[in-house]
């Protein structure tokens, strides 16, 4: 989450720095198959058009991202929004704070994917090269890669069709005097059919932990053990 509050930092000196394609108070738009070198807006949206090519930074504080299919861009990052991506589309690293990250579909991100406060959703064929995080939001893999570590604190958990896991699958230790009914809830993890975590479960609090007959983990350690999981056989427990 250092990496979060680095990017809500960096974006509030946007006011002070807006490139060609930028603005305080409006939404931005590349247009479909267009080349920009970035684009930046404080109270507005981004919308990268399809198949377009943004060889810079995408960057708000407060609005969504929103990259259309086929669209190659660099970091695209907000702080109050959710960043919406499409089918077929190329990215490096995909932050924001308050807000979802959806990741369509044949979608290769080459670096992290991360958010304190949103649902992460990886869709069919998509892939990430680093690691997955947030805080307080559910995180869904379908027929999905993550090749690093994915991390929540309050969020579910659940990998279907398939998907798979590099690194570990870490759910940490709720801490502070604010987290209140987060807190004492556990989440709840599933390991689905045919899929795959080859690092560890590694459970920093007790979760409620559902894994197929046909999922392969590299085990589970923390404050439970792998006799503790609930195993299954259909497609959901």
């Amino acid at each position: 989450m250092k990496q979060c509050l680095k990017t809500a930092a960096a974006l509030a000196v946007l006011m002070l720095a807006i490139p060609a394609e930028g603005s305080v108070n409006k939404s931005v738009t590349i247009e479909d198959g267009t080349t920009s070198s970035g684009a930046s807006s404080v109270n507005g949206s981004i919308t990268v058009g399809d198949n377009a090519t943004v060889t810079g930074d995408i960057g708000t504080v407060n609005g969504t991202i929103r990259v259309g299919a086929g669209a190659v861009i660099v970091d695209a990052e907000t702080v109050n929004g959710s960043v919406r991506i499409a089918k077929n589309v190329k990215a490096e690293d995909l932050e924001t704070v308050n807000g979802a990250i959806d990741i369509g579909e044949n979608a290769e991100i080459s670096g992290d994917v991360s958010t304190v406060n949103g649902a992460i959703t990886l869709r069919n064929g998509s892939s990430v090269a680093d690691d997955v995080e947030n805080v307080n939001g559910d995180i869904s893999l379908t027929a999905a890669r993550v090749a690093g570590d994915v991390t929540t604190t309050s969020g579910d958990v659940e990998l279907a069709d398939g998907a798979s896991i590099g690194g570990d699958l870490v759910v940490e230790k709720a801490g502070g005097m604010f987290w209140g009914r987060e807190k004492r809830r556990k989440p709840k993890v599933v390991i689905g059919p045919g899929c795959r975590v080859e690092g560890k479960l590694r459970l920093e609090r007790e979760v409620e932990l559902y894994i197929s007959e046909t999922a392969e983990v590299g085990g589970v350690t923390g404050e439970m053990s792998l006799a503790d999981a609930v195993r299954f056989a259909g497609a959901r427990p």
